[in-house]
This record gives structure tokens, C-alpha cells and sequence, in this order.
């Protein structure tokens, strides 16, 4: 049988829906969305990424502060480069799933 929603599950949802809401805007965008997609795949420097959106620097830089800033995703020095990855894991779950329904050979 299935549980009947409560008035505690709803407040739940309410108290986390602002932080999810925050968390599916930043997948909103298509090019942080290959950005996240990359980096679901595991570490990647900044000219991978801009290789991979197809981005300027400038401009991938703007999307990884941003998404630096949702707690999304974090740089680590390694010499001159900058190694990104995602830190969120339930941004890394939502990735597995939309990698799985999308980018699946077999659908």
C-alpha cells in the first residue's frame, strides 16, 4: 500500500524544495549541464571543459563560479592547472539518471 503524504512530509518538502529548486536551475542551462555531465564522468580541467561546452574561458569561468557558489562543484590546484569536480552528490545522482534516460544507446 502506498503512504498517505502527512502534514511532516509536506513541511519537509517545503523547508527542501528552495534548495532543490536552486540545485535543477543550475542543471537548467545547457552548457552547465555538459559542463556536469563531463565532470559526472570524474576530475577535468578547465580547457577540457571549455572544449567540451564549447565555451571561452571567460565564459566557462562564469558558469563554474556559479555553480562553485550552488556547492556544486569545487577546484583544486594542481601546479598551473585547476582540477574541477562535482562535490554534490545529489547532483551526481540526478546526472546518473538523466545520462541513463538521455545519452543510453539502447533507447
Amino acid at each position: 500500500t502506498m503512504t498517505q503524504p502527512t502534514e511532516d512530509m509536506f513541511a519537509d518538502l517545503e523547508a527542501r524544495a528552495t534548495e532543490v529548486a536552486a540545485l535543477l536551475k543550475q542543471l537548467a542551462n545547457s552548457r552547465r549541464l555538459m559542463i556536469l555531465c563531463r565532470l559526472a564522468a570524474g576530475p577535468a580541467t578547465v580547457s577540457e571543459l571549455c572544449t567540451v561546452a564549447g565555451l571561452s574561458q571567460s565564459a566557462l569561468s562564469q558558469h563554474l563560479a556559479k555553480m562553485r557558489a550552488e556547492g556544486l562543484v569545487r577546484g583544486e590546484k594542481d601546479g598551473l592547472q585547476i582540477h574541477y569536480s562535482i562535490t554534490d552528490p545529489r547532483c551526481l545522482e540526478i546526472l546518473t539518471h538523466l545520462r541513463s534516460s538521455f545519452c543510453d544507446p539502447a533507447r
